[in-house]
């Protein structure tokens, strides 16, 4: 979960992240271990609620380097991530091709694409393409929106088959990570497309 800091309810976002800046690091360590030991197993919406709270929990932690310290033991299933020693818990996103897969924690790299498993790399460099020339929609130039004449129809079904890919990439290409990594988040919208949580059917 990574908010806009440049958006109007910002300071929302640093209000509600109070209630982990006055836990202790034993109490906020413990409260992140149990989370996560919940959400293994699954693959998530970034847009659930519970990850938006784990998210503000792990902005302070990172910031005190509770998972550095090694005090709170890993959650079963769980093993530390290379970009900061947090446990591994990955993010999906459109930029998977360029990015690979996103540490929720410190929202650098926590897998490169080139280190994903052999089946899914194929599938997802697949996915990326389509995905990527859909989403191009939303930037196309002004020159471009004349030639197409009904660009807004465009703009719309490129936002509908935007909700289709992304629910595939949640309902089939996702899932067989489980088998290599303890849960999955994925990125279910799209703001240059207008596509909201909402508007991707349940996985």
């Amino acid at each position: 979960m990574v908010p806009d800091s440049h958006s109007s309810t910002d300071h929302l976002w640093t209000e509600y992240s109070e209630v982990f800046k006055d836990l202790d690091d034993l109490t906020l360590g413990r409260w992140m271990a149990q989370t996560l030991g919940q959400l293994r197993g699954r693959v998530w919406r970034l847009s659930h609620p519970l990850l938006g709270t784990y998210w503000l929990a792990s902005q302070t932690a990172n910031k005190r380097e509770i998972w550095q310290k090694r005090f709170i033991a890993m959650p079963h299933g769980y093993h530390a991530a290379d970009c900061c020693s947090a446990p591994i818990f990955p993010l999906f996103s459109r930029d998977v091709a360029d990015s690979g897969l996103i540490c929720e924690h410190c929202g650098e790299s926590a897998v490169a694409f080139a280190d994903l498993p052999e089946e899914s790399k194929n599938a997802f460099e697949g996915w990326s393409k389509q995905y990527h020339e859909v989403h191009q929609v939303a930037h196309w130039s002004e020159k471009q929106k004349e030639q197409a004449q009904d660009y807004q129809q465009k703009f719309e079904t490129a936002a509908k088959t935007a909700e289709q890919l992304l629910n595939t990439a949640a309902t089939e290409l996702l899932p067989p990570l489980l088998d290599h990594f303890p849960t999955i988040l994925w990125e279910d919208q799209d703001e240059c497309l207008d596509v909201q949580p909402e508007d991707i059917g349940p996985n």
